[in-house]
């Protein structure tokens, strides 16, 4: 006997997000203690306010026509979703990893690109987006 899976309410809300490439929902889906995983930063960023300014800036980044998940798996309480893009003529593929808990908040958000030439390109356009230079 096949059960209909239901798609978990976060991963809807996260998905109107890229839809719109309107960030102020972030607040809502994210939890207090989040952690982000860069493709580009060392170190976990850890909380609420920091996740929501590197999403912000990955919408902004990341968020043209071509942008699309070409594959997603997602189970109760995580999902791994497969994007493509194409920014300054570079193809850019990549997956996200996100967990939330039972409350449909983010906990964690990881991101993992390729090919090389695409990170160094999304290293150089967030940390422009980050620092000010070129903001949303």
């Amino acid at each position: 006997m096949s059960q209909s899976f239901k798609q978990p309410m976060a991963m809807d809300k996260w998905h109107e997000i890229v839809r719109t490439r309107d960030a102020s929902g972030l607040g809502d889906l994210l939890s207090d203690d989040v952690v982000f995983y860069s493709p580009v930063v060392r170190t976990p960023q850890v909380g609420k306010t920091i996740t929501a300014i590197y999403l912000s800036a990955a919408i902004h980044v990341f968020g043209n026509d071509s942008f699309r998940y070409v594959r997603e798996m997602i189970g109760e309480s995580d999902a791994v979703l497969e994007f493509e893009t194409e920014i300054d003529g570079i193809i850019v593929n990549g997956v996200d990893m996100i967990k939330w808990n039972a409350d449909g908040k983010m906990v964690e958000f990881k991101v993992m690109l390729r090919p090389l030439k695409a990170v160094n390109l999304i290293h150089e356009k967030m940390a422009a987006m980050l620092s000010g230079s070129d903001q949303p």
